[in-house]
């Protein structure tokens, strides 16, 4: 399986009340648990089921991601910046597994 990969594009720099657009993409697999693998054998479920972004620790977006999600899955969401400050992304995987990153933004 490949490397399980998290990734975001949010701006370094935004003025006072500007609406940015945050990014994000994980490289994950996605298996829903109904697939067959080659010998015909089910590919047990192992997905990303919650996603979460927070600011300066408050949780600012939140979404639960159903078997349905295409692999790679790419979320992009709306955030007026009212101060600088650091997002604090984070994936929730089935077996407990919680991938992280963090990205800061200024206010000039």
């Amino acid at each position: 399986m490949a490397k399980i990969k998290p990734r975001a594009k949010i701006p370094k720099e935004a003025e006072l009340d500007e609406i940015i657009e945050i990014k994000t993409l994980i490289r994950h697999p996605m298996h829903s648990g109904r697939v067959k693998d080659a010998n015909g054998k089910t590919i047990p479920r192992h997905i990303i089921n919650k996603f979460e972004a927070k600011f300066n620790g408050k949780i600012v977006f939140s979404m639960k991601l159903e078997p349905s999600i295409s692999s790679n899955p790419y979320v992009s969401f709306p955030f007026k910046v009212f101060e600088s400050g650091k997002f604090e992304l984070e994936w929730m995987e089935d077996g407990g597994e919680i991938y992280r990153l963090s990205k800061s933004v200024k206010v000039s």
